[in-house]
């Protein structure tokens, strides 16, 4: 009969962008602007940190910029009346530049003090409150865009011939019975891995009712070529030692064992 070969793999969910939030700097957190498993979208501030010092450092950067940006327009019209050298004026431009530097310096600290969602995403379990010290590297929450999701999962080596990008895939999880879910391969590894000689394989499916979870343990299905194939009952096939074979019915009603070659298998064929 009519026989589809398909390969089935267990996989994982992986989120298609993935990250945990931390800051840059060690600071006392003054705001925070999200809740445990909230959606945000790129740019979204979720904390605030206390920048005090660093606000009384730029009023003080502002008003020496302001000063020195006087007195280069003064010297410059000096130097137009040629009644001061040029040179002076190269020096206070000098001035009026380090100036500038030393202001977009602390505006850049203080940028820091802010911390964004690197992209859109839904956020997990807060980690922090306000009045807690965070120091670089400290978890604020994890970000995932789980708009579409990753699903790896190891094929080997024997059947990599018939898998490549573009086929479709048919996933499913435990936790929602019969309920499939469609992808496609996305990328074949180009590495194998040594001790099992088989291939990663990444299948892209998209997930925007947000039920493919990062972890997740997904029954992916890769359907291949279909070929015409000679079908048994699973419970006629029989194993004894190395050997497997089927009973066979001649014409004068007798049986005889015929030694068989398992292919593919399906549920009870």
């Amino acid at each position: 009969q009519e026989w589809t070969d398909a390969l089935r793999a267990l996989g994982t969910v992986h989120a298609r962008e993935a990250v945990t939030v931390t800051a840059k700097v060690s600071e006392t957190v003054q705001q925070v602007h999200f809740e445990s498993g909230q959606q945000v979208a790129r740019g979204a501030a979720l904390v605030t940190l206390s920048g005090q010092q660093q606000q009384a450092s730029l009023a003080s950067a502002e008003a020496a910029l302001k000063e020195a940006e006087q007195q280069y327009q003064r010297y410059a019209q000096l130097v137009s009346q040629q009644l001061l050298a040029r040179s002076t004026l190269d020096a206070q431009r000098a001035t009026r530049d380090a100036a500038r530097a030393q202001v977009a310096q602390i505006r850049a600290n203080l940028s820091d003090r802010v911390i964004r969602a690197p992209f859109a995403g839904v956020l997990g379990i807060r980690q922090v409150s306000p009045g807690a010290l965070v120091t670089p590297g400290t978890a604020i929450a994890t970000l995932d865009d789980v708009s579409r999701v990753f699903v790896d999962f190891p094929v080997p080596e024997t059947e990599l011939a018939d898998v490549g990008a573009g086929q479709a895939l048919v996933g499913h999880v435990a936790t929602f019975g019969e309920r499939s879910f469609d992808g496609t391969v996305s990328t074949v590894s180009a590495r194998l891995d040594t001790a099992s000689r088989a291939a990663t394989v990444r299948g892209d499916f998209p997930n925007p009712d947000g039920l493919l979870k990062p972890g997740m343990l997904v029954q992916v299905t890769l359907a291949r070529g279909s070929r015409q194939a000679l079908v048994v009952p699973e419970i006629a096939v029989l194993q004894i030692g190395n050997e497997t074979f089927v009973w066979r019915v001649k014409a004068d009603g007798t049986v005889e064992k015929a030694n068989v070659e398992v292919g593919g298998r399906v549920p009870g064929k």
